[in-house]
């Protein structure tokens, strides 16, 4: 029988806290002070605990509060010890991992540490490690959302986090089955040169206190498709993996992101303006789009807002990401 690991995060990396970005963490007690939420298991790790443990799982619930804490759940995960001394995971291993999250940005932090614990060094590049990748097959983990509003009435709120594109279990009970007995799908990860991961996608723009967008100056790159020089003003940029960013005021920006395909989408939309049979002048947006297995993105404004699997951020210079195809996997039914 497997040992599972229940991870929670307490202080989310990139910004995204444990407690608050999902509703209350306690459904009760005294003064419901962040101190009180913290030790206080959330009652879907708790109902996912009962679910394991019924069918014979040695369950240990941990909440992670530093980078230390993540990296030492995360390194249960490793294989034997290798020749050439690299951290690499057990490709059959007995242990299992979920990831409670109450964003998409706490599971990019976990992502992110687990990329920095098993990508070796340019320099020590071991000859099994595919020659498209960077990172060996990381370990496949359970999703456990924990935020009930994400489950949602209507098909765009139901699927508007990760969890929900990939049509993976929500429950507990759901989630308990896919890591004891779903299959594990394996999944494309979009690596940075700031040295993070992106799983879903990045916004790059931003908007006005109405809601309307700023226009912004920058160069995109897809591979050798080049969708602005730099001169044109841009409302947005979007990069995807998955199709969370697909959308900006109504307007469809990304038409096929996947995750399973092994390359990522990018579309920019430009505004244009266009004069009627009667010379009035009106904007359109243009929408420029192009895949590939990178995106480069030169900002030519001082900074660039962004929107990176939901954690914000500006650009102010070059930044890279680039495909690293079924590297991350997660446990479906």
């Amino acid at each position: 029988m497997y040992d599972v690991v229940l991870l929670t995060l307490d202080s989310g990396e990139d910004g995204a806290a444990g407690c608050g970005s999902g509703g209350d963490c306690c459904s009760a007690g005294p003064a419901g002070s962040r101190a009180d939420c913290a030790d206080t298991p959330r009652v879907p790790v708790l109902a996912c605990a009962d679910a394991l443990t019924a069918r014979g799982a040695r369950v240990e619930s941990v909440t992670a509060r530093s980078d230390a804490e993540i990296d030492a759940v995360l390194a249960r995960l490793d294989g034997p010890p290798r020749p050439d001394g690299l951290d690499w995971p057990d490709p059959d291993g007995k242990t299992r991992l979920v990831i409670a999250t109450a964003s998409d940005s706490q599971l990019r932090a976990v992502m992110r540490r687990m990329v920095r614990r098993y990508a070796p060094p340019p320099s020590r590049r071991p000859s099994d490690l595919a020659g498209n990748r960077t990172v060996p097959d990381l370990p496949p983990v359970g999703l456990l959302p924990l935020d009930p509003a994400r489950s949602g009435t209507t098909a765009a709120e139901t699927f508007r986090d990760l969890v929900g594109q990939l049509r993976l279990p929500r429950d507990p009970a759901g989630v308990a089955a896919a890591v004891l007995d779903g299959r594990v799908r394996r999944l494309d990860l979009l690596r940075n040169d700031g040295g993070s991961v992106t799983l879903d996608g990045a916004l790059l723009g931003a908007a006005n206190d109405d809601g309307q967008p700023l226009a912004w100056r920058g160069r995109v790159e897809v591979d050798d498709a080049v969708l602005s020089a730099g001169d044109d003003p841009l409302f947005a940029c979007a990069i995807g993996n998955a199709g969370g960013y697909a959308e900006l005021a109504g307007l469809a920006l990304l038409s096929t992101a996947d995750p399973t395909d092994g390359v990522v989408e990018v579309a920019v939309a430009v505004p244009v303006v266009a004069r009627s049979r009667w010379g009035r002048q009106r904007v359109r947006l243009e929408v420029r789009r192009a895949r590939g297995r990178a995106v480069a993105v030169t900002p030519r404004d001082p900074e660039v807002p962004f929107l990176d699997d939901g954690v914000s951020g500006t650009l102010s210079r070059k930044r890279s990401w680039w495909v690293e195809p079924g590297a991350w996997a997660v446990y479906d039914h």
